[in-house]
Order: structure tokens, then sequence, then C-alpha cells
């Protein structure tokens, strides 16, 4: 029941994101995140209900095994890495195998 609600929650939240403007610069990986909805739970600079972006980066910097590992994580979900919220699957009907490899690159490229 507790994760029923803190889904709940997180969906609430979410969608109150969703509709806040995000000032991010325009190119092909940041329209990819926007039509996956990716920036509903990150942005490129600060914590959102996920991690920063230029902070995932600075984590994973110099790892070359980390491409593959982020794209399963974003494909199966999963939390603990980041804190206690999860975050939800994403399919390949949601975001395309060649749009998550080069949002991953462009993530990991953050400084």
């Amino acid at each position: 029941m507790k994760k029923y609600f803190a889904t709940c929650a997180l969906s609430l939240i979410a969608a109150v994101l969703s509709i806040a403007p995000v000032s991010v610069e325009a190119n092909e990986p940041t329209r990819i995140l926007r039509r996956a909805n990716c920036f509903v739970c990150h942005s490129v600079e600060s914590k959102r209900i996920g991690p920063a972006y230029k902070d995932v980066a600075a984590r994973y910097q110099g790892d070359d095994s980390m491409p593959a590992k982020l794209f399963d994580k974003v494909r199966k979900g999963g939390a603990g890495n980041w804190g206690d919220v999860a975050m939800s699957p994403h399919p390949s009907e949601t975001i395309s195998d060649d749009d998550l490899k080069a949002i991953i690159h462009w993530i990991l490229s953050r400084k």
C-alpha cells in the first residue's frame, strides 16, 4: 500500500512539474529529453525528483562501462543509486534505443 501511495504522489509531482518551464539549450538531445518527459523528474543543473544531469556526469566521469549500465537502468527503472524515489522504467515505446544512447552520451558529457 505504501508503494501505491508513493507512486501516486510521484505521479502528482510529475504532473505539476511538467507544466513548469524548462530552460535548457535547444538541441537534439534536449528535444529527445523533452519528448520522453525526462525533464519532469530531471534537470540539467539542479536536482528535482531525480538527480541533475551534471551530477550524473560528475559521478560517472571516466567510467567507460556507464553508458551500457545507464541504458539498462533507464530501460528497467529502479531505485537506490540517488535516493529512495524509484525511477520508472522507460521502454522502447517511450524512447528509442538510438535516442536513449544519444541522450546518455549527452548527459555523460555535461560538466
